[in-house]
């Protein structure tokens, strides 16, 4: 069989780290991303560290520096720009629209999928969520910051099973990434989006522009586990009343059912032990909207927490900790962009 090839579109933290270890596992992978990343690649090769230790990749992978030097077929397409990018991104790679059998977008979005499937169709998209969190350190340097027992999940837009999914989740399983096929790509898609929406205003709104300090190291401290557990709580909901129940796709991550259950105290505890448990592990690192806001750069608030907020107000539900953590964030978007 093959090798499968890859595209990377939008190479910078994650897709780097997904790339790099598609590639490193037999997969033939073409990254585009910014031409200092790609002259760094070329040159040294793509040095990953982090959670499965030091490795510098380069059989199989090449980069480029955009999406009209990609050389076809392309058996998937990885969409994994800022969504708020995602328009100019598909508009400046339509020449491989018909080079490319099956796309996907690892974005952090609920509107991704319909998106794509408005450049190149939708029966030849598949939905995808993932966990798996990368910082770009520089040029050629990529940090693998977090990853969960399940890392990512890739479904059928309208539920059925597949066989191009199953060989997604096959390629991606060698590539240890853990992988699944679940029954409604759609529910994990939004249950993502709760769980980063809540780790950006807890994130921001508890470490600000501290220029040291993780999400790991903020939850051991009680007051910010306190602060965790009330934007969970009201985010969580928004979540419901729009007809979702809890299901935990990235656990211990999202431990949602478990807040169903736990008393106020008894959520502080468990999320302190958390905290504890991710420093024992060595996932450090803060969320990539938090990221942004540090480094000067616009974030995706309006394509996450926005939409629970806008939920929030249709179906009356009070969020009084969330929407100070959106004010939060716009504000020091706006002071610092």
């Amino acid at each position: 069989m093959d090798a499968p090839r890859v595209c990377i579109l939008g190479a910078g933290g994650l897709g780097s780290v997904v790339g790099g270890w598609l590639a490193e596992s037999g997969a033939r992978v073409t990254l585009v991303a910014r031409p200092s990343h790609v002259e760094a690649i070329r040159a040294r090769g793509l040095e990953i560290t982090g959670i499965r230790g030091a490795s510098n990749i380069r059989s199989g992978l090449d980069a480029v520096s955009s999406a009209d030097e990609v050389r076809g077929p392309i058996d998937a397409l990885i969409l994994c720009v800022k969504a708020r990018d995602t328009d100019a991104a598909l508009s400046g790679a339509d020449a491989l629209r018909d080079e490319t059998r099956l796309a996907l977008s690892l974005q952090n979005s609920v509107a991704k999928d319909d998106a794509l499937g408005a450049w190149i169709g939708a029966d030849r998209v598949v939905g995808a969520s993932t966990t798996e969190a990368g910082t770009l350190e520089g040029p050629g340097r990529v940090r693998h910051v977090a990853t969960a027992p399940t890392a990512f999940y890739f479904g059928e837009l309208d539920g059925t099973s597949s066989a191009r999914v199953a060989a997604l989740v096959d390629t991606f399983n060698k590539a240890g990434f853990a992988s699944r096929q679940p029954s409604d790509i759609r529910h994990v898609e939004w249950e993502k989006l709760l769980q980063i929406s809540v780790l950006a205003a807890w994130s921001v709104s508890s470490m600000g522009m501290m220029p040291d300090g993780s999400v790991a190291e903020a939850l051991v401290v009680r007051e910010a586990a306190e602060h965790y557990v009330a934007i969970t709580q009201e985010l969580l909901a928004v979540y419901r009343a729009c007809g979702y129940e809890p299901q935990d796709f990235f656990q211990p991550f999202s431990r949602f059912r478990e807040f169903e259950r736990w008393s106020f105290e008894e959520a502080v505890a468990g999320m302190q032990e958390q905290g504890r448990r991710m420093l024992d592990q060595g996932v450090v690192g803060r969320p990539s909207l938090h990221v942004d806001l540090m480094r000067g750069r616009p974030t995706e608030v309006e394509q996450s927490l926005a939409l629970f907020l806008v939920e929030a107000d249709r179906h009356g539900i009070a969020v009084p900790t969330a929407r100070a953590g959106y004010r939060i964030i716009r504000t020091l978007e706006q002071m610092l962009g």
